[in-house]
């Protein structure tokens, strides 16, 4: 590297694999009269000098062949080529030939096409050299006076730059362009000029917007941009001229630029804390919101709502404008629906649940008669589940809220559906005033039901809560209605055997028809074949012909079998405990045990297309005894304790949901808790280092922006050096190690590459393969390393997914002066970790369930740890892996020999991974380490296996350490 940095703005990639011309051809086509040749040589000769090459011939030829050539793109390849080529000789004094350079600076300064006396006052701002400024700064001041804007609006800006960087070529800049500003009429022109006096004289830019405050509505939005920062910076700094200027920045949250808008409503929230100023910043947001066509605009507002709402004074404002809130949920967007949606639960107020109950009753109304969308069942289960958390926080609009709901029920969208129920488990349990209402529609609703599912979750709740006598008898009547005639496989039989006829036909006189085993069927071809009963398969049926729970039960469905058994024998129960006449008792005592036995015979009659398991046969036979025995401790189990387990649920899971709110809002007030020795920064005396008092907010959201900020407690050194891989050994002649920097969907590989050689090494290239879901974006260029030198290159890598992946590499490089081959280093590989794209995430155990059932890949992983505690390895298991618990607490508290829970995380490419974590520890010996396995599924099989690995590999660690 030289000693002087030579400034270079310019970046131009040109073909590596080209031959290079000579001088003297560059000099030749320079030279020529052909326009198009001196167009193509100079093109050559910046490419050359931009790769480090020398041409100190060439620097006359250009200013005497190419310099008078009139053509425009002639003209910008010069600006360009002026603004690269060494102005000054080794000892930093300016070529002599810089001045005929500068005469033709001057000239186009004065040329009567405005575009290139534009293009060279923009040049002008690029060069550093105050030697070449000089002569030309009354020629710039001349170009203020231009007709056309296009000049005056790069003048400003080479004047702005010169000031900057030289004030002694232009002192009075500030006054010039002051004067400038006040009769400029172009909206360009202005905000440059008015952008230049914020920077250089801040006092002369009030001076201006004190006289113009008035007419502020009426510039361009460029302009206006420039007068919101303004003021924020100069309200910022002192705090008395708020009054002054705050009335411009309330008129500036109507003007017709959204981007203005959205500006002049963030000012307005970080200078005043006034319920009037939050108030209006909020409406424009929301204004903003509704009118912008683009969702990621949406979302960046809705976040700002968002974080107005974090603060608790800000927050009895926003309620206020709750409604307003609920204008977004016209986006068909449902990422902005889901976010409208949450903050507008967490502003709902007694006063406004009612509208906002009424509201979204509308929009569950679209939902149900619109054409079925992708996201129009998703977007339903959100509305089902605010109606839900409404309902529960304000009990009162239950009973308008469960009506609606219950039309769900016949949805063919189960997830919709189940999560009404849900609601509804809760509801029924809360509200014992709302009990007859919700069993009556549950009864209305039982016959329409399309899901196995939802017909399991409705069944439980009509046995656990049918409490009259009525009741009871009312479902038990819609369970015998939904399974139709019994016996079940007697039924059945009479159908498959041709025998259509009901009881009623016969009582009547109609011709029966003989019941036979074998039925004479004629073919095709004329002769007779024999069907017989037993042979027969239930396909010949329809199965829309069979009532809703045969239907399931056919299908071999038997764990419904096993929930109506389970709900029969509750009703039998409480049954008992209502009517004390014994022959009422019995009789419905024998309809259960009729019903419960006909399944148990479906099951084994070998009808079902799927057998019965052993699990629901067990149950089944215990309900079955259960109910001929009918004793009193029975009794209590199925009618008290499957409650009693309810309650406890529920009030765990809003325990655990009160202690996430306190959580988050403790961490919120943890940000701006003062301690008792925390110092006490007055603003008046502090001049900088407090952001939230005297640092311009701009400058440090750009900082943090730019860094993406440094996170609390987290040495950054450290993570940086953990993240380098060492590619080569320490005795190779080329040492290299690379830093692997992952930005969600791009890696950039820095390498460091050190000569240990006394030799120059030409060409060297760094050579990079992926493998995986890599993709490489640009080949590296060669460099020349000179003895002992070193050089960062720097390679960019795309990732398309969420799994594993390798670089492979080798370094290729000529020696000077040698004859030989090329000389290979080859490089270590590049692990790039499934961590970096992996974040837990949440999801209901239904999501879970349903996800669980569709993901075809599988990965297995047996668990070897020398851990001996369960909690232990499943804290571990969570940190290392990057997956969140969704097993609750309460469910993994206590002592015992096994657990169970599930895992579930989200990559930044929208795929998802699920794990199943099962381990237990022997029963003989406590401090044995535990043993189970995982099973982890993903959608993808790179995913599902690139986990897997990840969790072989910390488990891994967890020997060595043990070991150590």
């Amino acid at each position: 590297m030289g000693s002087q940095e030579q400034p270079c703005y310019t970046l131009i990639q040109g073909p590596s694999d080209t031959e290079q011309p000579s001088e003297m051809q560059l000099k030749q086509d320079l030279e020529n009269s052909d326009i198009v040749g001196k167009i193509g040589a100079l093109k050559k000769v910046i490419q050359l000098i931009l790769n480090g090459e020398r041409l100190p011939g060439i620097l006359m030829t250009v200013i005497r062949f190419v310099m008078p050539v009139e053509d425009h793109t002639v003209k910008k390849l010069l600006l360009v080529f002026w603004e690269i080529v060494p102005k000054t000789t080794s000892d930093g004094k300016l070529l002599q030939e810089m001045i005929l350079v500068c005469d033709a600076y001057r000239k186009d300064l004065s040329h009567p096409n405005e575009f290139i006396r534009g293009s060279t006052l923009r040049f002008l701002c690029k060069l550093k050299e105050p030697e070449l400024l000089e002569p030309l700064m009354p020629t710039i001041r001349l170009c203020l006076e231009h007709r056309h804007s296009y000049v005056r609006r790069n003048a400003v800006l080479a004047i702005f730059t010169i000031y900057k960087n030289f004030d002694f070529l232009i002192p009075d800049a500030p006054e010039l362009i002051s004067n400038f500003l006040e009769g400029e009429q172009d909206m360009s022109c202005k905000r440059n000029a008015f952008m230049m006096l914020i920077h250089a004289d801040q006092e002369r830019a009030l001076t201006y917007l004190s006289t113009c405050i008035d007419q502020v509505n009426s510039f361009g939005d460029i302009l206006q941009l420039v007068i919101v920062e303004l003021i924020y910076k100069v309200c910022h700094a002192n705090p008395s001229e708020r009054a002054r200027f705050i009335r411009c920045i309330y008129n500036l949250l109507n003007s017709s630029s959204p981007a203005v808008r959205y500006e002049a409503a963030g000012t307005l929230v970080t200078l005043s804390s006034a319920p009037t100023a939050i108030k209006a910043a909020a409406n424009c947001y929301i204004e903003l919101i509704v009118k912008e066509s683009d969702n990621n605009v949406k979302l960046i507002v809705l976040d700002r709502l968002v974080a107005l709402k974090d603060s608790p004074q800000q927050e009895k404002i926003l309620q206020e404008l709750a409604m307003d809130v609920l204008r977004i949920l016209s986006t068909p967007d449902l990422e902005v629906r889901k976010k409208t949606l949450n903050l507008a639960l967490e502003l709902v107020t007694l006063r406004t649940v009612t509208e906002m109950v009424e509201v979204m009753k509308k929009e569950v109304g679209k939902t149900h008669n619109t054409v079925e969308h992708e996201d129009t069942g998703k977007y339903r289960q959100l509305l089902v589940r605010a109606l839900h958390t409404i309902s529960i926080k304000f009990p009162e609009v239950a009973a308008s809220v469960i009506p609606i709901l219950m039309d769900f029920l016949s949805d063919n969208n189960e997830l919709a559906a189940t999560d009404v129920l849900v609601f509804v488990r809760e509801a029924i349990q809360r509200f014992q005033s709302l009990r007859p209402q919700i069993i009556e529609r549950l009864l209305s609703a039982l016959p329409t039901i399309c899901s196995v599912t939802v017909h399991c979750h409705t069944l439980w709740i009509l046995g656990e809560y049918a409490s009259t006598t009525g009741e009871v008898l009312g479902v038990v009547s819609a369970v015998r209605l939904s399974l139709g005639d019994l016996p079940i496989v007697e039924d059945e039989m009479r159908k498959a055997a041709g025998e259509g006829n009901t009881e009623e036909q016969q009582q009547e006189g109609d011709k029966t028809t003989h019941t036979q085993s074998q039925q004479q069927k004629v073919t095709a071809d004329g002769t007779y074949a024999t069907q017989s009963v037993f042979s027969t398969t239930l396909s010949t049926h329809k199965a829309d012909d069979s009532p809703p729970l045969r239907k399931y039960l056919l299908e071999g469905n038997f764990y419904l079998g096993a929930v109506i058994a389970n709900t029969l024998v509750k009703l039998a129960f409480r049954y008992i405990s209502l009517d004390s006449e014994l022959s009422v008792q019995n009789k419905l005592c024998g309809e259960v045990m009729l019903v419960i036995s006909s399944i148990i015979h479906l099951g084994k009659s070998g009808l079902p297309n799927k057998a019965m398991t052993d699990d629901d046969f067990d149950r089944m036979m215990l309900c079955l005894q259960v109910v001929s025995e009918s004793n009193a401790s029975l009794s209590t189990i199925f009618t008290e304790q499957c409650r009693t387990a309810l309650s406890h649920m529920l009030a765990a899971k809003a325990e655990e949901e009160e202690a996430q709110r306190r959580d988050k809002r403790g961490g919120t007030a943890a940000k701006v808790v003062e301690h008792v020795d925390d110092h006490i920064a007055f603003t008046h005396l502090t001049r900088g280092g407090d952001p939230a008092s005297s640092d311009d907010m701009f400058d440090v959201s750009m900082s943090v922006a730019v860094s993406g900020g440094k996170k609390e407690g987290v040495d950054l050194s450290t993570s940086k050096l953990s993240k380098v891989t060492q590619l080569t050994g320490f005795s190779d002649p080329v040492y290299a190690e690379a830093y692997v920097h992952i930005n969600q969907y791009d890696i950039v590989l820095d390498v460091l590459v050190v000569n240990q050689t006394s030799d120059t090494l030409q060409n060297c290239t760094l050579e990079l393969a992926p493998l995986g879901d890599l993709k490489l974006v640009e080949k590296p260029q060669p460099v020349v390393l000179a003895p002992k030198d070193f050089c960062n290159i720097k390679a960019n890598v795309k990732v398309a997914s969420t799994e594993n992946g390798f670089v492979f590499g080798n370094i290729v490089y000529d020696v000077k002066g040698s004859t030989s081959d090329r000389n290979v280093v080859i490089l270590n590989d590049i692990h790039v970790d499934i961590m970096d794209y992996i974040v837990p995430a949440t999801c209901t155990d239904l999501e879970f369930r349903k996800m669980w059932s569709e993901f075809e890949w599988e990965n297995k992983v047996t668990v070897n740890t020398h851990m001996t505690g369960l909690k232990e390895y499943l804290d571990y298991l969570c940190r290392s892996t990057n997956m969140r618990c969704l097993t609750p607490e309460k469910a993994l508290g206590g002592s015992g020999d096994y657990m169970a829970a599930n895992l579930y995380a989200h990559s930044i490419f929208g795929e998802d991974a699920l794990a199943n974590l099962s381990i237990e520890k022997p029963l003989d010996s406590p401090g044995a380490p535990v043993t189970g396995h995982i099973r982890i599924r993903a959608k993808s099989q790179g995913m599902a296996i690139s986990l897997g690995d990840r969790v072989n590999k910390v488990q891994k660690a967890t020997i060595k350490s043990a070991g150590a």
